[in-house]
């Protein structure tokens, strides 16, 4: 993203010439809420009522899909939102996904993943953890905490990122995140990917040497 310039428009830029495409490039944070609450409610209630299901079972599920979302987040941000085009509808793509937040980094309504990018993203990884607890593990009781965690971590995430962008966040590891991204925004666009946690970034030495 390090070649993507600067837009200070107040207005937001347009990607789609079609109104409606358009309005689903545009969420708020209120609305994120509204959509995954609910989801994230069910996602408890059937793990709670397998019949293997205990409170111990909840919780460690619940604290594995927290931790899977931590390196779902990076590797997300560093591969697919940051892959490095070829072409000029590779640079299309690009630009869509996530170029257009580098060049405007201050749009509100483009600061969450909207719907028509996160639920395709979530079937696919609820897909994973299926694939993964019922199938190869044969250990249903697990999946659905789990999945419960990873959702907890995307929204997470994406408040986060929200506030790192249009909180003050000026005391303890809030100041320090937020420092970490406005880095990535503004002077390091190719290091620094983790949003909600740096861990991985220290992992991959994906930060930047201090001087």
């Amino acid at each position: 993203m390090s070649h993507i310039e600067l837009n200070h428009d107040e207005q937001p830029i347009r990607l789609f010439k079609s109104n409606f495409m358009e309005f689903f490039t545009h969420i708020s944070p209120i609305a994120i809420l509204v959509i995954w609450i609910p989801i994230l409610a069910v996602c408890f209630w059937l793990g709670s009522i397998h019949p293997k299901s205990n409170w111990t079972i909840m919780l460690f599920g619940f604290l594995i899909g927290l931790f899977i979302w931590t390196f779902s987040e990076y590797i997300l941000h560093r591969f697919l939102f940051h892959f490095k085009p070829h072409n000029g509808w590779q640079e299309r793509v690009a630009f869509l996904f996530h170029g257009v937040h580098h060049a405007q980094p201050k749009v509100k309504t483009r600061l969450v993943m909207p719907p028509a990018v996160s639920i395709p993203l979530a079937s696919l990884f609820y897909g994973f953890f299926y694939l993964v607890f019922e199938i190869i593990l044969n250990a249903g009781q697990w999946m659905y905490p789990a999945f419960a965690g990873f959702l907890t971590g995307y929204l997470i995430y994406d408040l986060m990122h929200y506030a790192t962008h249009h909180f003050p966040m000026r005391k303890g590891i809030w100041k320090q995140l937020k420092r970490l991204h406005m880095q990535h925004h503004y002077k390091h666009p190719d290091q620094l990917f983790g949003v909600s946690s740096p861990i991985w970034d220290y992992v991959f030495s994906t930060l930047p040497r201090e001087k």
